[in-house]
């Protein structure tokens, strides 16, 4: 079962956390602390496992993450989870978010763009936009 969802950039600023229960504030912040320096100390080149931190459970629950860029996607898992179909949730969900984005641009009921505006002496005519 997924326990926690945890994205922060590389400073361990929160973008979003999301907890399977209910903690106090304080609480949540020591989390999310606590994982950003066991995340983020780990190489590049070693693999996205880990135990989870005192906080959530230690050895019982399994910290699975992914760094793109500048955010950490960080799930807490029990025991019962795969780590691999974890990672790969990240990366589809990932893989997925820009075609999404674009499909929504593309679909919204935005007006007609002028192309030529007249007022008078002026005259202005605009070049046609590329946006897809």
């Amino acid at each position: 079962m997924i326990q926690e969802i945890l994205i922060f950039n590389n400073h361990g600023k929160p973008r979003l956390s999301k907890f399977s229960q209910p903690y106090s504030e304080d609480t949540q912040q020591q989390i999310i602390r606590e994982t950003f320096l066991l995340v983020s100390k780990r190489d590049e080149n070693v693999c996205n496992f880990l135990e989870g931190g005192l906080l959530i459970g230690g050895s019982d629950n399994k910290l699975i993450y992914r760094h793109y860029a500048t955010l950490y996607f960080v799930f807490c898992v029990d025991s019962s989870e795969s780590e691999l179909g974890i990672l790969d949730l990240i990366q589809a969900g990932l893989a997925g978010a820009p075609a999404c984005a674009v499909s929504a641009a593309k679909n919204m009921n935005l007006p007609e763009i002028p192309r030529n505006i007249n007022t008078g002496d002026i005259s202005i005519k605009s070049a046609k936009p590329a946006l897809f």
